[in-house]
């Protein structure tokens, strides 16, 4: 998945002197006006970082930077921060000499008096709720003659917030957070200017946000009031969030993605657990809030084509991974995909196919085919109770098909019958308890898959039923 870049740093220069390379600088990344509250947000840091320094500025102002070091470590150091998003991204390298330096377990310096103004909006970092290192550059103090300037900034794009929900009872807030978490995890809760306290994600810029509100509502991931504000509205941070990893949407002059088969979006969709309707290509209101919910889950991009082309290619990787391959039964006339690594054949037993775990793998795959109706489909789904091979089932009936899903402490048992052209046909597959989620995704691969192409062995002589039919008693 992309991660989204939601600020643009400062352009540093390609080449410096040789004097400048060899000087120490600190990697300036935050700006607090105040004691306090300087000191309150390096400690905050500094449960990141070891070497976070504090510096007085003007107009009240004190920096925040980590260092010194020297400048050739320090650019490569703040680009891989930048990178792993650990530092604002519009952090910079300044010149240490000269500073009033103060490590950050000490109290933060109090700041000079000096005529110059700061402005700047809120930090958007798990450390604090002030102001970022743009703001912290526009407070700029004296350099002495011998130190480099700092490198203009470039203009950070605006920053926005998904807001979710706000209420006016701090306790009732940070329940509705914990809630929130849990489809949401990087939301935070702020303190707004008029006092409420008010859940929100991000920060996102205004295109993606817009995009990615969209997506949420139409998965019903967010209320329908939900809605962007702007960082300078949000006041301060209570709790703190993290920084989503949202793909961005599609360039506004970017050639529309082609829209995959939609039965190739419903076979990816019921691989990724999010689609129980048919594999019939139509546009059904199933299908479409199976693909809400998983452009919302993949967070790939808020586009519906290239997050269901995404979602395929993730599905066609593991199906390579698990080593799926077309097994064509001759027993049983079936055709299906099976993970060929983990199972070999053991035997042929009426209208039964038996695959035994290959190497220990623990799993085993049971393929049945035999003449019948609807007593013999359930006559089968009885079979494959007693043989204990889905324990405990809880068993579906539904027109012309039964499915069974049960487990014990050692495996995972799923069964599929259906009566197809007036036979009975189906598989059971046994997977370890241990991986369940490939279980559903097998399961769910050979169900959509599974057809007949060829009549299986019994079919050109008479054949004995697996199961024989129930008699009736007088």
């Amino acid at each position: 998945m992309r991660r989204f870049a939601f600020v643009i740093g400062a352009a540093l220069p390609l080449a410096l002197a040789p004097a400048a390379q060899a000087e120490d600088v600190v990697i300036r990344i935050e700006a607090k006006r105040g004691a306090e509250a300087a000191r309150a947000s390096a400690e905050g840091w500094g449960a990141q970082f070891s070497d976070v320094v504090t510096f007085p500025l003007a107009d009240g102002w004190v920096g925040i930077a980590l260092g010194p070091m020297p400048r050739d470590e320090a650019a490569a150091r703040l680009e891989q921060l930048k990178q792993e998003r650990k530092v604002p991204g519009d952090s910079f390298l300044a010149a240490a000499a000269g500073r009033d330096l103060t490590p950050a377990a000490a109290a933060a310096p109090a700041a000079p008096a000096a005529p110059e103004t700061a402005t700047g909006n809120a930090s958007t970092f798990p450390q604090g709720a002030g102001q970022p290192a743009t703001a912290d550059a526009a407070a700029a103090e004296p350099e002495t003659a011998a130190a480099e300037p700092a490198p203009a900034a470039e203009p950070a794009p605006a920053q926005f917030f998904l807001r979710l929900e706000s209420s006016t009872d701090r306790a009732r807030a940070e329940e509705l957070l914990a809630k929130w978490r849990e489809t949401l995890p990087e939301a935070g809760l702020w303190t707004l200017p008029n006092g409420r306290s008010a859940i929100a994600f991000g920060p996102l810029d205004e295109a993606t946000g817009t995009a990615w509100l969209k997506a949420f509502k139409a998965a019903g991931a967010v209320p329908r009031d939900a809605f962007l504000s702007a960082a300078e509205d949000m006041g301060e941070i209570a709790i703190i969030g993290k920084v989503p990893e949202l793909g961005a949407p599609p360039a506004p002059d970017a050639t529309p993605a082609a829209m995959p088969p939609l039965e190739d979006i419903q076979r990816a969709l019921r691989w990724a657990g999010h689609y129980d309707g048919g594999i019939d290509g139509k546009d059904g209101p199933k299908t479409r809030a199976a693909i809400a919910e998983e452009i919302v889950r993949l967070r790939a991009s808020p586009d519906t084509a290239t997050a269901m082309a995404e979602l395929i290619r993730r599905r066609e990787a593991w199906r390579a991974e698990m080593g799926l391959t077309a097994l064509r039964d001759s027993h049983t006339g079936l055709a299906l995909p099976a993970p060929m690594d983990k199972l070999q054949f053991d035997r042929a037993e009426r209208a039964l196919s038996i695959y035994g775990p290959k190497e220990g793998s623990g799993a085993a795959l049971i393929l049945f085919s035999q003449p019948g109706g609807r007593q013999e489909m359930l006559d089968l789904a009885g079979l494959v109770t007693a043989l204990g091979w889905v324990p405990a089932p809880e068993r579906r009936v539904e027109r012309g098909s039964v499915t069974l899903d049960g487990r014990n402490q050692t495996h995972i048992g799923h069964a599929e019958g259906r009566v197809v052209d007036g036979r009975v046909q189906g598989f059971v597959l046994i997977w370890p308890i241990s991986d369940p989620e490939d279980q559903h995704r097998l399961a769910a691969e050979i169900s959509d898959n599974l057809s007949r192409f060829a009549p299986g062995a019994g079919e050109t002589r008479p054949e004995t039923p697996a199961i024989a039919p129930a008699v009736a008693q007088d």
